[in-house]
């Protein structure tokens, strides 16, 4: 075994496997640990490419002794052993910093603390459409280490959280979307904000003046730190509140897209995806595809006929005339904000889990003109309770996702939405947020 050619990684999820095969196909000698268990899936992958691998350990001799490591996303800088990683001085990188040196595709990288599964996800589905041959990565579908060494995909669409920005270091987007920036994962961030706002803007790091940044005007975070950096790629702003040429704003309910001297319009009515919020996720969108210099009435026929992702608003059905919505994505305040501000009916929200520092003062606004009760879904709600105690008449604590519904449907009347929309992180009660979002469709089949 050549030493020079170890590589170890750690966490053995999709981004971990992917990374394994790749690295193997260019030849590492690889070895995959995971702290907790390996899902039966992921172990059959390991074992049928010879890929060696250990589960509910990390056997510190071994990873200690690769050139590089490849962490998921997942793990935090206080975790032991990146810390002993640090003192030593061996790179740890993410999985998207490692496939991006086997690919020369061209890069679409989105992020953003609220919308930027939407936007990958309808920018991806303009583009397939449009007939372009692009992956779907990140933070969504199937690893992107993986399809590197398995595609050959032109293009690549990438949904980038906070956690991978933050081991990239020589990665570049080709065309760069940050949505907005609100507090969230500041557990991760040494509960500075200006650390997490910092994270986001990696996106735009080694861009060249041939490459584009596409960002929210009207967010005030992201105007503050494009103030404090000097910025190589070509500037497209996106606003509701002000003209924006080159770039995208509203005009008289029509959203108007000028790149490169073309023009595209389209009304807000037309949208497949409605709410304040989704204009500006669907600009972001329409810029990347002009920018990509694709035909208006492909535009127009993907940006409304797009289906949403499950688990982010997402229509569960109607029951004695109450609408049930699942939108258990919604893991921090913003979200929860933006699923609100959408609703035009009286509603009963769902609310609760792992708090991460929530601050709901933005949220007291909106539960006071459209909030009738608030169903807890969660071990510890008394945050939920200080919160909102002066705002609704109604506060109950629940301790399923089944209890939750049941009440909730108890609570409404003909003509009100049940909206599943926590604000919080789902661990103390389930797997994750698809599996709240699972158990609560259940729930609303049964009753």
């Amino acid at each position: 075994m050549k030493s020079n050619k170890n590589i170890a990684i750690l966490g053995a999820g999709e981004s971990g496997v992917g990374a394994a095969y790749l690295a193997k196909l260019q030849g590492y000698d690889v070895f995959v640990s995971d702290f907790g268990t390996i899902a039966d899936k992921y172990k059959k992958q390991l074992s049928d490419w010879n890929i060696r691998f250990e589960e509910n350990k990390h056997t510190e001799e071994i990873i200690l002794s690769a050139i590089e490591v490849i962490k998921s996303p997942g793990i935090p800088e206080k975790a032991p052993i990146i810390k002993k990683l640090r003192e030593k001085q061996i790179p740890v990188i993410s999985e998207i910093e490692f496939a991006g040196r086997y690919t020369d595709a061209k890069i679409v990288g989105i992020t953003g603390s609220n919308g930027k599964t939407t936007t990958t996800s309808l920018t991806y589905h303009i583009l397939k459409n449009a007939g372009l041959n692009v992956g779907l990565a990140g933070n969504i579908g199937n690893s992107f280490a993986y399809q590197v060494a398995t595609e050959q995909f032109d293009t690549y669409v990438l949904e980038l959280s906070s956690f991978m920005l933050d081991d990239m270091y020589r990665f570049k987007t080709d065309i760069a979307v940050l949505l907005n920036i609100t507090p969230d994962h500041l557990d991760r961030y040494d509960y500075k904000f200006e650390n997490y706002a910092a994270s986001k803007f990696r996106i735009t790091q080694n861009q060249t003046a041939n490459d584009y940044f596409i960002y929210c005007a009207d967010d005030p975070e992201t105007i503050k730190v494009m103030a404090e950096r000097k910025l190589e790629a070509q500037l497209l702003p996106f606003s509701i509140q002000k003209k924006e040429d080159p770039g995208a704003y509203l005009n008289n309910d029509q959203i108007i897209i000028n790149v490169h001297q073309q023009h595209f319009q389209m009304s807000i009515s037309e949208l497949a995806l409605q709410g304040k919020h989704n204009i500006y996720n669907s600009m972001a969108s329409g810029i990347v595809a002009k920018v990509l210099e694709l035909r208006n009435p492909v535009m127009r026929d993907s940006m409304s006929n797009f289906k949403n992702i499950e688990h982010r608003l997402e229509s569960v059905g109607k029951i004695s005339g109450i609408s049930f919505i699942n939108d258990s994505k919604a893991t921090n305040v913003n979200s929860t904000w933006y699923a609100l501000e959408s609703m035009t009916s009286d509603v009963i929200l769902i609310l609760g889990g792992v708090d991460k520092g929530n601050d709901y003062s933005m949220l007291k606004d909106l539960v006071r003109q459209k909030v009738k009760a608030i169903v807890c879904l969660g071990k510890d709600n008394k945050r939920i309770h200080d919160a909102f105690e002066n705002d609704v008449d109604i506060i109950v604590n629940t301790y399923s996702a089944q209890e939750a519904a049941q009440v909730s449907y108890h609570l409404a009347e003909k003509g009100d939405t049940v909206l599943l929309s926590p604000a919080c992180a789902s661990f103390d009660l389930f797997k994750n947020y698809e599996d709240r979002g699972n158990q609560f469709k259940q729930a609303v089949k049964e009753l």
